[in-house]
């Protein structure tokens, strides 16, 4: 195990990662569970890395929709991988920022000499979410479950109403202000000055970005090839939602969804629901070192803010990225690529704006505004509304992502934010040197 006396002062390197192929919910994954994409990615990153299981001293895993039958679904990730027993596991949500959390977790861990050697990331079935009953209908399950005799059974049920007798799915709102993330973002497109135009602007670069890296082979060594079970007689190999052929003319042609008379947010220029699973190997740079680990890159700094989720909910990025710069100490202009998680393309926009907004500066406190952002730096070979966006799996992915391009480009550093429920944000700044 690893020493505990260092007291935060070890470096902590991604020494590598991999996630499955990312497939549009319902589809090519639709007979799997989260755990199972969980088990698959780790299994396969841990026989890549080429890592004796023994030297794994813990696993930080999320998801955000929960399986109510795999309730540690780190835990379970660890047993159902074949790892050894012994490997202690647990279970982070941060919504859409789950993955960030597991592996600053799994840094500070290693950070603080408790860890040497971690496994971190996330992953996420939307084909098989957990249907609920109502509360009504609950009870009455629970009373029939405890009584005797037919009529006794029966008797709990004449107190249920027939609407009660309907599922119930995850909540997709607020629940503090009611509001599903797509309205929020359509109000945030409004109150901000998001057009239609420059959002169908962004899902297109996406799109071309995510199928030029597919084209030139730059995602051969992050996305494993997935046989499907039961039968494993299908090989998924690739993402199934980047379209190459998008165009402009075809984005403009979609319908809004939320606001259907005067709204800007379209299936197209918004992340779908997605089933897959992303993880990160971790080391300390000097167990990287001992086992002869060239690192990926270094984790320099993380930050995490909140905002009010009835204000902008999906503007957490731009509250926590001067934070992380701060902690990093370092500017904007020191960044060399950028991934910004695109939950919808308003949002994206929305937080490059806050970034250069002197107005926004001045709410936060600050006497200068960050930046402006080189939009050919940004999410360079694709983002989430091409890939797709399994939630507790995303923020594993843009880091990865980011790490394999700038060594491709020989940069240096990378800042990654991901937004998500509540009005939360994350950024991480990363660094190859």
């Amino acid at each position: 195990m690893a020493d505990s006396s260092t007291n935060g002062s070890r470096r902590v390197a991604i020494v590598n990662g991999l996630r499955t192929p990312f497939a549009k919910a319902g589809t090519v994954f639709g007979s799997l569970t989260a755990l199972d994409l969980g088990r698959m990615v780790v299994q396969e990153l841990v026989q890549r890395s080429e890592l004796d299981p023994g030297q794994i001293d813990e696993v930080v895993f999320g998801q955000v929709i929960p399986t109510l039958t795999v309730t540690s679904i780190a835990r379970e990730v660890v047993i159902a991988s074949g790892l050894p027993r012994s490997i202690q596991a647990h279970t982070v949500a941060r919504a859409c920022a789950t993955s960030i959390q597991a592996l600053t977790d799994a840094a500070n861990s290693i950070s603080l000499g408790l860890s040497s050697v971690a496994i971190a990331g996330g992953t996420e079935s939307m084909s098989d979410v957990p249907i609920f009953a109502t509360r009504p209908l609950a009870q009455a399950l629970v009373a029939a479950n405890h009584a005797k005799g037919l009529g006794g059974k029966l008797r709990p049920f004449q107190r249920v109403k027939a609407r009660d007798f309907l599922p119930s799915p995850p909540a997709i709102a607020e629940y503090s202000t009611g509001q599903t993330m797509g309205e929020s973002a359509e109000k945030m497109a409004k109150e901000n000055g998001i057009g239609r135009k420059e959002q169908d602007e962004i899902a297109l670069a996406s799109h071309r970005n995510a199928a030029a890296a597919w084209k030139a082979g730059k995602f051969d060594e992050e996305v494993m090839h997935l046989p499907v079970p039961p039968k494993y007689e299908q090989v998924v190999t690739q993402d199934n939602i980047v379209r190459e052929d998008t165009s402009l003319e075809a984005l403009s042609t979609l319908k809004p969804v939320f606001d259907r008379k005067y709204g800007t947010i379209t299936a197209g220029n918004s992340s779908p629901l997605t089933d897959g699973a992303a993880a990160l190997l971790l080391m300390s740079q000097e167990k990287a070192r001992e086992l002869g680990y060239q690192p990926l890159g270094f984790l320099r700094a993380y930050a995490y803010a909140a905002t009010d989720p009835a204000d902008q909910l999906l503007q957490g990025p731009a509250y926590a990225a001067p934070v992380a710069l701060d902690r990093a100490g370092m500017k904007l202009s020191d960044i060399d690529l950028f991934e910004m998680h695109e939950a919808f393309a308003a949002q994206v926009a929305s937080n490059l704006q806050a970034f250069v907004s002197r107005q926004f500066a001045k709410k936060m406190g600050r006497s200068e505004p960050l930046g402006e952002v080189d939009r050919s730096r940004l999410n360079v070979t694709g983002g989430s509304i091409a890939l797709g966006h399994p939630f507790g799996a995303t923020g594993a992915r843009v880091v990865l992502q980011a790490l394999r391009e700038l060594k491709r480009r020989g940069s240096n550093t990378a800042m990654c934010t991901v937004c998500a429920a509540g009005g939360l944000g994350a950024a991480v700044i990363l660094e190859r040197n």
